[in-house]
């Protein structure tokens, strides 16, 4: 496994207020996290926050980087742990469960304009490595990515017709891509 950038370094309350703004992204969405909601959430005035970090923005970027270190280190374990006959499939499961089990922060993370000058550099391609250590090509990593993410939001929101088994749907992803794998 490659070594993970880290991410910078927040002061306690700072990290306090980050959690809570998780919170409310997962609760109640994108939309909802707004700087006056969450100081309403931490009990404190919204230009308190401003002492600890310094926009909206800032807030963002420290959940993108700390949602991409989980979603970073799933990917990667889901990688060594497995055989190689099973490793995307299980790259794929690891995927959509961690993306259906933080829908908030995956939707942060991967929906708009990605501030990469923002981030710890090279964090978002450590990330997704996995990809390309799973099928060995740069382009059928790229590919089997834009799968594992458009199957997550259309799932997300709710686009597939009732009855649709998308288990086996992400079954037959995998065992297509394990097939062009070299």
């Amino acid at each position: 496994m490659s070594a993970r950038p880290e991410p910078r370094p927040l002061s306690p309350r700072a990290s306090e207020i980050v959690a809570a703004a998780r919170e409310l992204l997962e609760e109640q969405g994108r939309d909802a996290l707004t700087m006056r909601a969450l100081a309403e959430r931490l009990g404190i005035r919204a230009p308190s926050l401003y002492k600890h970090l310094p926009d909206k923005a800032a807030v963002e970027v420290a959940l993108i980087e700390r949602g991409f270190v989980e979603l970073g280190d799933a990917l990667h374990a889901a990688v060594a742990d497995s055989a190689p006959s099973h490793v995307v499939a299980n790259l794929l499961a690891t995927y959509r469960k961690h993306a259906l089990a933080n829908p908030g922060l995956y939707r942060l993370a991967t929906s708009g304009a990605l501030p990469r000058q923002r981030l710890a550099p090279g964090l978002d391609e450590w990330a997704g490595t996995p990809f390309y250590l799973a099928v060995g090509e740069p382009h059928l990593a790229q590919a089997l990515f834009s799968f594992a993410h458009g199957m997550v939001i259309l799932e997300l929101d709710s686009r597939y017709p009732d009855g649709s088994d998308l288990d086996r749907t992400w079954a037959e992803g995998a065992r297509a891509f394990s097939s062009l794998s070299p």
